[in-house]
């Protein structure tokens, strides 16, 4: 029977699956890359195993900018593929694959020079809109437009009056980058994938040269299986090369990890209605909308410390608070930021230092037979790399297999979701929630939401929000480890929802609640639950001295003080 509920007898059953028979596929790492493999080779056909050492998107793909877009800069760099392969993605995710999940946002873009600036930019405005219309995609999205400074100053109020001479605004797409891949990962296992977080590839299995599976370690229950399969897709990001060496291989290519930083203040400290978009000497600087709040980023440093969890230090704050505060009325303090969160790019080496000059392409190769490696590449363009991972992989098998068709297949929750959005007024009356709170649902859940209102339906305390982070309801506690994977308390804190980022305590205030409320799902007994809160809260509490440090060493050691969480 098909399924997209992914809770603890699911998984249980995927990881003994995936041991009893040979896959065609099995797919390391489940970033956006390794779930988006996952989802094109299952629905090509070909029996398909998914595992993941952490949780759905712990690494790279719970830690962007949130942003899915064509990329502006690329297009100053004359990339034209790499732009309008990204648009042309950002239309289907905006119209047929996640309508639910990926939202149009504006973003104004201040011009600092009177005529040549407003021409130069302008211009690669117009190009923008122009190739994304060209695709027959885009056509959601209102075109660009310039504004006088006065207009300029009328929708973002924030901005210094000597800031601008005027200004364009645009429109891109964003989403939960987290919530995406949750979303993804389910999809796969509906079509029949058998998919398992914390299930960590200890090694591969060898026949001569050939890479015929792999060897997992079950970091929940203590076991260990052998996974056999025809074709392995390392698709592990910024872990590329450190999987690689388990075979003796480092490949063709070499990946370095690029970090960047985020801030997350509340909505009330910027006064706009549209995103910015800001030139730095090194980069650009995005104020995303975010809900309640707005999302400030990115750095872009080379980073060679711990992978799993890149730390930001205080210079990395003090960086994106000066440029930000260089066009800002009312400058932002320390004070004002309630959330900072780290992530490391994959970037392809090439011959520059500068992480900022590496190439955002991405790379399939084959370097021993059995074994496909994928890397490099941008959130936006996810479904491409999974794509031509998967013909790499075909060409291992020894049948015809059917073309890639994901163009096609739109997530879980996709379908119906704008009939129950024009009902949402009536699901609101039916369920005794505001509408907005419905509105909350739909956009995170799509049509899966009625599964969350079943919930509440059967215990209706689930409807409350939780008390110390009121933008979420208890349902949706209950529903991520039940429905999503979720194992731990950090899994649903920081991605199923983001409540690590969008509250000044980080979370710590709501983690007892949250703990108890996953506890008879995951069968967690007093005990457990101490742990699960104390981990936490050892967490937040490592973050916090790690952005307190003046330089990366220092932060990476401060953070590292507190360890993963012991499974039961």
């Amino acid at each position: 029977m098909r399924t997209g509920t992914l809770g603890p007898a699911q998984r249980a059953a995927s990881l003994a699956g995936m041991a009893e028979r040979e896959l065609d596929v099995l797919v390391v790492g489940a970033g956006v890359v390794g779930a988006g493999t996952a989802l094109d080779a299952v629905t090509r056909g070909l029996s398909t195993g998914l595992v993941e050492a952490r949780d759905w998107a712990s690494g790279t793909s719970s830690r962007s900018s949130k942003l899915i877009h064509g990329g502006l800069r690329y297009l100053e760099m004359l990339d034209f593929a790499l732009v309008r392969e990204a648009l042309k993605e950002r239309g289907l995710l905006l119209e047929r694959l996640a309508p639910h999940l990926v939202k149009p946002v504006p973003f104004l873009y201040p011009l600092q020079h009177k005529g040549w600036e407003r021409l130069y930019a302008g211009s690669g405005v117009a190009l923008y809109d122009a190739m994304s219309m060209a695709r027959g995609r885009g056509r959601g999205l209102p075109l660009h437009r310039h504004l006088s400074r006065r207009h300029a100053l009328r929708v973002a109020p924030c901005l210094q009056k000597d800031a601008l001479v005027g200004a364009l605004q645009y429109y891109d797409a964003q989403m939960d980058d987290a919530r995406y891949v949750a979303t993804l990962v389910r999809t796969a296992a509906w079509y029949g994938a058998k998919v398992a977080n914390r299930a960590r590839v200890t090694g591969f299995l060898r026949e001569g040269e050939r890479v015929v599976g792999a060897r997992v370690q079950d970091v929940e229950g203590g076991g260990e299986y052998e996974i056999r399969a025809q074709q392995v897709v390392n698709a592990t990001g910024v872990w590329t090369d450190d999987t690689q060496a388990m075979v003796g291989e480092r490949g063709q290519f070499h990946v370095r990890a690029s970090k960047g930083i985020h801030l997350v203040v509340p909505k009330d400290r910027i006064n706009s209605t549209t995103g910015l978009i800001l030139r730095t000497e090194k980069s650009v600087l995005f104020v995303i909308p975010w809900g309640r709040h707005w999302i400030i980023g990115t750095t872009d440093t080379d980073w060679s410390l711990d992978k799993a969890h890149p730390a930001a230090s205080s210079a990395d704050i003090d960086y994106l608070l000066e440029h930000v505060n260089s066009v800002l009325a009312v400058p932002l303090t320390r004070d004002d930021v309630e959330g900072v969160y780290a992530g490391l790019r994959p970037l392809l080496a090439g011959e520059s230092d500068a992480t900022s000059k590496l190439s955002r392409e991405h790379t399939v190769a084959h370097p021993v037979p059995g074994l496909v490696v994928v890397a490099g590449g941008k959130y936006t363009t996810y479904r491409v790399m999974a794509k031509d991972a998967v013909d790499e992989a075909v060409h291992g098998l020894d049948r015809r297999v059917a073309d890639c068709v994901t163009e096609d297949v739109p997530l879980l929750g996709a379908e119906g979701y704008r009939a129950l959005w024009n009902a949402r007024a009536g699901i609101a009356a039916r369920t005794g929630l505001h509408v907005v709170r419905v509105e909350h649902l739909l956009n995170r859940y799509g049509s899966l939401a009625e599964e969350v209102l079943d919930l509440i339906t059967a215990d209706p305390t689930l409807g409350e929000p939780l008390q110390a982070a009121d933008d979420y309801l208890r349902a949706e506690v209950v529903y991520a480890a039940s429905h999503e994977g979720a194992r731990h308390l950090d899994d649903v804190l920081t991605r199923r929802t983001r409540i690590s980022i969008e509250t000044f305590d980080r979370g710590a205030r709501t983690a007892r609640e949250a703990a108890e409320l996953m506890a008879p799902v995951l069968g967690w007994d007093k005990g457990q639950i101490e742990r699960e809160v104390e981990h936490y809260e050892k967490r937040v509490e490592a973050e916090r001295e790690s952005q307190r440090q003046p330089d990366d060493l220092t932060a990476d050691a401060a953070r590292l003080g507190a360890p993963d969480i012991v499974p039961l």
